[in-house]
């Protein structure tokens, strides 16, 4: 089955969703509402699962030599005391992949080269999604019209066609986090390619990349909307006497680089990740908290399953259906996995919860934090050919 397709949404997602369907012989384009990424300045770690569907895309080797592995590392206190270590070298083993880190910008740039530049309209709106013809859907794209077999809704957290496809659901709720990230400007001294500190409510990390530099990260219980006129100086104070290398990697950073969004969930799922010809992907069909690191990967997984439904159903509608039922039921255990990560790491604030949480973490064995990563790294990609 050959046709055509319309990406809405140039994130990871979209552009890894269009690398998919061109894979299978399908004309695709892609529509991208902002003139550039808007997360370009931020920094992704991707586990064996999406390293597999970006091989299953066929970038995997390219993305892999923009990377850094993450082989050391863990969880620490505020003062660097020892939670959980990492053991990468233990996960790639059992993967044949280690985890790796990658500035969002660079893996951004390794989906768009991989793409032909026809494909992809970027400052560009779309306006309303609808059946045309039988068995066709017409996509309003700023003053244009294009009418495809399949339209992908890659749009993200705040979906559009979500809202206009499922006008009943909540939509995205706040998660009570919100997140204060940057890259370094210049490389910065690092004993570990990938750690996290928690402290009451507060989580603190870096991934360290291949050029030196690193990206962090501040997530902090916070009511939703709080935003600072100097958030930089603001974590150089409250986090200024924490361990190495935390102090470092804020002086390296420029007041400029710093992005803040506050963290949105499906907390309800879907009820579909398909309506008519209309498939939801990445955060338009499962927006989760970051605190497992899945977000991303669970797009790319997405993607690659996607491609190989339409690849081997008769009809749009036969693959939709299949890629519901292949997808819906993992993206949802994941985000509820990523759900009650959070509430017992980063979230927890109580002081007497965090000492036993930081007692068990303590006693358990370091093949713990590699099975609790298996769980959800361990997938296996379709054959796109």
């Amino acid at each position: 089955m050959g046709g055509t397709a319309v990406v809405v949404g140039g994130g990871i997602g979209g552009l890894a969703t269009a690398l998919g369907l061109r894979r299978i012989g399908w004309e695709t384009t892609v529509v991208e509402r902002a003139a550039t990424p808007a997360d370009a300045g931020a920094g992704i770690s991707l586990h064996a699962n999406g390293l597999r569907a970006l091989d299953a895309l066929g970038v995997g080797a390219a993305v892999r030599a923009a990377a850094r592995p993450q082989y050391t590392g863990g969880t620490r206190t505020p003062a660097g005391g020892r939670l959980a270590r990492m053991d990468g070298a233990a996960l790639a083993r059992e993967l044949g992949t280690p985890i790796v880190g990658i500035p969002r910008a660079e893996l951004h740039r390794v989906l768009r080269e991989a793409l032909p530049p026809r494909c992809l309209h970027v400052g560009v709106p779309v306006t309303a999604v609808a059946p045309s013809e039988p068995g066709r859907v017409t996509v309003a794209m700023g003053t244009e019209q294009l009418a495809a077999d399949l339209v992908v809704a890659a749009d993200g957290v705040g979906s559009r066609l979500r809202g206009q496809m499922f006008p009943d659901h909540p939509g995205p709720v706040y998660s009570g986090s919100t997140v204060l990230r940057a890259i370094t400007a210049h490389p910065v001294r690092l004993s570990s390619d990938f750690e996290l500190t928690w402290g009451p409510g507060v989580e603190v990390g870096h991934i360290a990349f291949a050029d030196g530099r690193a990206e962090w990260h501040a997530v902090l219980n916070s009511p939703p909307g709080v935003r600072h006129s100097d958030p930089l100086g603001v974590l150089r104070r409250r986090f200024g006497d924490w361990h190495d290398p935390i102090p470092a990697l804020l002086a390296a950073t420029g007041p400029e680089a710093v992005l803040h969004h506050d963290i949105h969930e499906l907390e309800t799922p879907l009820p579909s990740f398909a309506a008519g010809r209309i498939a939801f992907l990445g955060d338009a069909a499962h927006a989760m908290t970051p605190h497992l690191g899945q977000g991303a990967c669970q797009a790319l997984e997405d993607a690659a399953t996607l491609a190989a439904a339409v690849a081997g159903a008769p009809t749009v509608e036969a693959a939709l259906a299949r890629y519901d039922a292949e997808r819906r039921p993992r993206a949802r255990s994941v985000a509820r996995a990523a759900r009650q990560a959070g509430r017992m790491g980063q979230q927890l604030s109580h002081p007497v919860a965090v000492a036993v949480r930081n007692a068990a973490l303590r006693l358990a064995p370091s093949r713990a934090t590699v099975r609790a990563v298996l769980r959800h790294a361990d997938w296996t990609a379709p054959n796109l050919g």
